[in-house]
């Protein structure tokens, strides 16, 4: 009880010291003056934390589009630009089409529905009867007007058209005729010859979950004829379409 007493008998002299000497205003203000004080602090720091950044924020940006206004980022951009255009977009894979057995090969995709296509192949041609086997280099340019989407995932193209240019490497083939040959006696080149094609295609469009190094798949079939079966067939009334038609099936793989 000593001790409670005299706790209380030290707060009510403190008490009555303050009165009388006038403290009780400023105790008063105490209780005011820290709220100023903190709120005045608050708006302060925001206003200048919040200016600062403005001032950031706008000089960067000036920073960013002065550079991308510059001629020589405009330049570096083209140049990077044209070396991107020529990476390969897909590669594929052909049996037969009078370009080799099987022929594999990589191409571009362009347009603005990626409606055209430019291939090069290079296939094997086996021996069969001749003495060895040979190598054929085919360039060709495809055509897709249409490509009809079957839900999310499948689309097909009901037509696709073209032509190419294929040659076997091997000095027994050549472009004009040997001298030992009547001048005229064949009238055509056997080292070079012209195909056009028709076909369908189907493709099926990877999930993004399921992509590894593709982004799609394409099969693809092509009825072709080439430059000589053609006159072979108006001269040759007994010819079958069997004899100067050839059926193809390829696979794509899309990369881009």
């Amino acid at each position: 009880m000593s001790v409670k007493s005299s706790i209380i008998k030290a707060l009510t002299c403190f008490l009555l010291v303050c009165s009388s000497t006038g403290y009780a205003q400023e105790a008063s203000t105490i209780t005011i003056e820290p709220r100023r004080v903190f709120r005045d602090t608050v708006i302060i720091t925001k206003h200048d934390t919040v200016w600062l950044e403005k001032e950031k924020v706008k000089i960067d940006s000036a920073d960013i589009s002065n550079k991308r206004s510059s001629r020589y980022d405009k330049r570096v951009h083209r140049y990077r630009k044209h070396w991107e255009s020529l990476i390969p977009t897909h590669t594929k894979l052909q049996f037969a089409g009078n370009m080799g057995l099987l022929s594999l090969g990589t191409g571009w995709d362009y347009g603005k529905r990626n409606q055209w296509e430019t291939d090069i192949f290079f296939g094997i041609l086996p021996k069969y009867d001749s003495k060895r086997t040979k190598i054929t280099m085919t360039l060709k340019q495809n055509y897709m007007p249409w490509s009809i989407a079957l839900g999310k995932e499948f689309a097909v193209e009901p037509l696709a058209c073209g032509m190419y240019f294929n040659t076997v490497f091997g000095n027994e083939f050549w472009t004009h005729e040997p001298e030992r040959y009547p001048k005229g006696y064949y009238g055509f080149s056997s080292k070079v010859r012209i195909h056009v094609f028709l076909g369908q295609r189907l493709t099926y469009n990877i999930p993004p979950r399921w992509r590894l190094g593709a982004r799609a798949v394409t099969f693809y079939y092509e009825i072709s004829t080439c430059d000589l079966y053609v006159v072979s067939a108006f001269t040759n009334k007994y010819l079958k379409p069997k004899d100067y038609l050839s059926l193809s099936f390829g696979l794509k793989t899309q990369l881009f």
